[in-house]
């Protein structure tokens, strides 16, 4: 998609793109968008998507995604919708909360979705959390420097403290970026059990910067590690966070590979947690997840080195020949199930639609 686009700071890619996107997108084009990603991510060996999704169709939405990614596409999902003051305000929340609701684990979830702290007003986070009980949150923070000082311009506090102040941060939350935070915030993070998900090639696409992993770690705080919808695969993100960390800290001894496999699981211990179920390994009592990938080892591989074999001999070519999630098998000889291709196909005329949409605005 080919738009007007010359922004100066994070705002202006948000308003000159991401927002505008999202509001030409109606309940067709959320359901074959997630046909179209849910196809291409399985392609990557993917078959669990935590979706936090925004687009001008509301009411409805999360069905659509569960509808392509789990019903038909015979993935896993766990999903909310992006509330901000953008939109309908009750339209959002009652998305959210109906969904989680109605979804409570095995292959669906729910999470309650906020944008960030600058699209949201002190009533906004006060009607919220006099709404949505113990659901836990899925929200960016401190993705940009603008982000914080905003929130210290309006309301003289820091974005963990304005929502900690609203009892938001609720146990099991999902804090996505966390760039510019300081200490009082992790210690905040830390004592509510939030978990916080870094996306370094989003933050480098959007020039924002990168995370400090080494003082989130100090604090004991869980970091998972995650695409912001940026691809449709993670194998390039492993690389990416081991590269941008040694970049960071000029050495190769603060982020390592025991650093990257325990961001790994945990991200499988949240996904499971939040289905009921166990991810990530090949024995007794998990999910029977499996991928056969083609690789002739150039190098003897065994128990010490299987991590460096799949970043550096595998990660830049990654494609599984077969998937299988929860011992069904999606993916055969590189490709999904013919009746999920001709849907994917469908997406290309959706896509059509809202570009034709957005160059009539």
């Amino acid at each position: 998609m080919s738009l007007p686009f010359n922004p100066n700071n994070f705002v202006e890619i948000l308003e000159q793109l991401w927002w505008r996107l999202d509001d030409a997108l109606k309940l067709d084009d959320v359901y074959h968008s997630g046909v179209a990603y849910s196809r291409d991510t399985l392609l990557n060996g993917v078959t669990t998507i935590i979706d936090h999704h925004a687009s001008g169709a509301i009411r409805g939405s999360l069905s659509q995604l569960k509808k392509a990614v789990v019903d038909e596409g015979g993935m896993r999902g766990i999903f909310c919708f992006e509330t901000s003051d953008r939109f309908d305000l009750f339209y959002c929340m009652n998305e959210n909360i109906d969904f989680a609701k109605s979804n409570t684990g095995n292959n669906c979830a729910g999470l309650f979705g906020l944008h960030a702290s600058m699209t949201l007003s002190e009533e906004s986070l006060k009607i919220i959390s006099e709404n949505i009980g113990d659901l836990p949150l899925h929200v960016h923070i401190a993705e940009s420097k603008y982000d914080q000082s905003e929130c210290m311009l309006k309301y003289g506090k820091r974005i963990i403290t304005r929502l900690d102040n609203h009892g938001l941060l609720k146990s099991n939350s999902l804090l996505a970026h966390c760039l510019y935070i300081d200490d009082d915030e992790r210690d905040l993070i830390a004592q509510r059990d939030c978990r916080v998900v870094y996306n370094v090639t989003s933050n480098m696409n959007n020039s924002v910067g990168l995370p400090d992993y080494k003082s989130i770690k100090d604090k004991h705080i869980p970091t998972l590690i995650g695409n912001d919808g940026l691809s449709t695969g993670m194998t390039n993100e492993w690389l990416n966070m081991i590269y941008t960390m040694h970049l960071r800290y000029q050495t190769p001894n603060t982020f390592g590979f025991e650093d990257l496999l325990g961001m790994i699981n945990n991200t499988y211990d949240y996904a499971g947690g939040l289905l009921g179920i166990k991810l990530g390994r090949l024995q007794k009592g998990y999910e029977s997840d499996l991928l056969m990938i083609p690789y002739i080892a150039p190098t003897p591989i065994n128990e010490t080195n299987g991590l460096g074999h799949l970043l550096y001999g595998l990660a830049n070519s990654f494609r599984p020949r077969h998937v299988w999630c929860g011992g069904k098998q999606l993916v055969t000889d590189f490709e999904v199930g013919e009746k999920h291709l001709q849907n994917y196909r469908q997406s290309h005329i959706s896509a059509n639609r809202v570009w034709q949409r957005l160059q009539g605005e």
